[in-house]
């Protein structure tokens, strides 16, 4: 098979929150891509309703407008302080218009392979639907990834086995299935805690299981968004012991302790676990709509049984338990894989090559985009300085062979497959600028 020669151009793989970014950014510098999509429009996680979309018809961003958008192109004023999917979807459509991206995107095409070949990339193309390559392999001269971490489920292993309805929250969509039946969720991120809300008000029972207590946040406090509160100590440079004693002062001003409503006692402190924003979950525990179960101990045929020795017959099992990070394309050992996932410096940049990038590998407490933005300006911009000013280049060559570091920003999180990605948003950005700044 004949590879085509695309040596003038980098390959970006996807078209959801990174992947727009990641060619709005080349495409400043004057940098040629061609960026691929296997459904047919933009998007990526927030396309509702696609394969690969782990969005429900109910979700809204858990981070505030103004701390999620790209960090040039602002969301309508007109949206709330937290969007709905359908609003989402409609930013990102309005921002490929307005940086007229449209035109290099090719949809419903898959990439299937992604291998180092003469010191630049050979990408592999095939149909999404079919399964079966569209007779394509071309020689990029370099690749950025985009492809998302948030869509290949990860479920827990229990012994036993269960006769009813299993799903992972990645495919739960709508109320439907929920209705009169007796639901278990299993697992307290966020979208575990949005369906046992969703569960409280349309099935029969609601049980909730966790391995752990957790801090929940609610969405506004002092009537802003929390976020937008908690941003504030963080320009002040507050110290992060007196960050975390005030704010778990407020949470017990303003909702209570967790085990005053029988949910288990947080074994950590605050910060050190992804952030569960949600007002609604300790109202509806409160209300005796949801029930706080342990761990999962055994499945019994229509039955679960719980580490406290308790039993209930269940319908319905919805586990949110998180995702793997899966690269499907590529050998792992190209993305430098330590302990079961990238070990890539500021999780964009590889130690060794210099044309292999990921974008989006990040889990921040707070919105995502703009940092996207960020890393996206840094390769851009890194890229540049390759070829115009290999001083300032040799700088971030030289950071970028530690791999992955702590961005926790002087928070030790809880040791959890959840964490491998998770950044302190605002000293990460922080860091980031910096890195931006040595550029040029």
């Amino acid at each position: 098979m004949a590879v085509l020669d695309c040596t003038s151009k980098y390959c970006i793989i996807g078209a959801g929150s990174s992947g727009i970014t990641a060619a709005k950014n080349l495409k400043q510098v004057g940098i040629a891509y061609d960026v691929f999509e296997r459904e047919d429009d933009i998007g990526g996680n927030w396309y509702y309703g696609k394969s690969h979309s782990s969005v429900y018809r109910s979700i809204h961003l858990i981070s505030s407008r103004p701390l999620t958008e790209y960090t040039d192109f602002p969301m309508p004023s007109e949206y709330p302080d937290y969007p709905s999917h359908a609003q989402v979807l409609a930013y990102f459509k309005e921002y490929v218009r307005h940086f007229d991206l449209e035109k290099d995107i090719q949809f419903n095409t898959e990439v299937t392979r992604v291998e180092p070949d003469e010191g630049g990339w050979l990408v592999t193309l095939g149909n999404p639907q079919t399964g079966a390559q569209i007779g394509e392999t071309r020689r990029y001269a370099g690749v950025i990834i985009a492809n998302g971490h948030n869509w290949h489920p990860k479920f827990p292993e229990y012994p036993g086995t269960f006769t009813g309805k299993v799903l992972h929250s990645c495919e739960y969509k709508t109320a439907d299935v929920l209705r009169e039946k007796r639901v278990l969720v299993v697992g307290a991120g966020n979208s575990g805690c949005d369906i046992a809300v969703e569960a409280a008000q349309n099935a029969a029972r609601t049980f909730h299981s966790v391995r752990r207590g957790y801090y929940y946040v609610p969405k506004y406090l002092f009537g802003k968004p929390a976020d937008q509160v908690g941003e504030l100590s963080l320009k002040l440079r507050v110290p992060l012991s007196v960050r975390r004693a005030v704010n778990t002062f407020l949470l017990r001003m303003v909702a209570g302790t967790p085990q005053k409503f029988g949910l288990p006692k947080p074994d950590h402190k605050l910060f050190e676990t992804h952030p569960i924003v949600n007002s609604q979950m300790l109202y509806y525990v409160g209300h005796g709509d949801i029930t706080p179960r342990p761990d999962v101990q055994e499945l019994r045929g229509e039955r679960v049984l719980f580490a406290d020795g308790s039993e209930e017959p269940i319908d319905v099992i919805i586990y949110a338990t998180g995702f793997k990070i899966v690269f499907p394309f590529m050998e792992t050992a190209l993305l430098n894989w330590k302990n079961n996932h990238p070990s890539l410096y500021l999780n964009v940049f590889h130690p060794e090559y210099d044309n292999l990038f990921v974008v989006g590998l990040i889990q921040p407490d707070s919105g995502q985009w703009g940092l996207e933005d960020i890393q996206a300006q840094i390769v851009a911009r890194y890229l540049v300085a390759l070829k115009r000013d290999p001083a300032k280049a040799a700088r971030l060559r030289e950071l970028k062979k530690r791999g992955q570091e702590n961005y926790g920003g002087g928070v030790q999180y809880k040791e959890s497959t959840r964490h491998y990605v998770e950044v302190e948003h605002f000293s990460y950005r922080h860091k980031m600028q910096k890195v931006l700044a040595q550029l040029g």
